[in-house]
């Protein structure tokens, strides 16, 4: 298996260097081999940076990222100790892909819209969503 330096992994991954030592600091990443000083990834740390980026994008902290990285994942289930954290990102997740899916049919309804005034149209469409319950 090939093994990468910090610059390739950066690279591959679309983040700086220094992001890399610091996600080992605050233990989202395994300290690396090091030969001659120089730090050797895995392969498969590229992987485990994507699940950094999806996370922190879905809106997870770097707390919550390490808990689920080094806690949760390695074992067949969730404990008990993290079944709640485990729930309540769940729940996080569902709201937030209502307000996506609300936006979404709200911009689909504006580039459909046949009024003379955009704002005209931007404020009808609001109340349709606020009607149906889409706000």
């Amino acid at each position: 298996m090939a093994e990468l330096t910090i610059s390739q992994v950066a690279r591959q991954a679309g983040v700086r260097p220094s992001t890399l030592r610091y996600y080992e600091t605050v233990g989202l990443l395994p300290n690396p081999k090091r030969i001659s000083g120089q730090r050797r990834y895995a392969e498969s740390i590229l992987s485990r940076l994507a699940v950094i980026q999806t996370a922190q994008q879905a809106g997870f902290t770097l707390t919550e990222i390490r808990i689920l990285l080094n806690d949760i994942l390695p074992s067949a289930s969730p404990t008990l100790q993290w079944h709640d954290l485990v729930q309540r990102k769940l729940q996080e997740m569902n709201t937030l892909l209502q307000h996506v899916q609300h936006m979404k049919s709200l911009l689909e309804d504006v580039i459909h819209c046949g009024d003379v005034q955009l704002a005209d149209c931007i404020y009808s469409t609001g109340q349709k969503h606020k009607m149906m319950g889409n706000d």
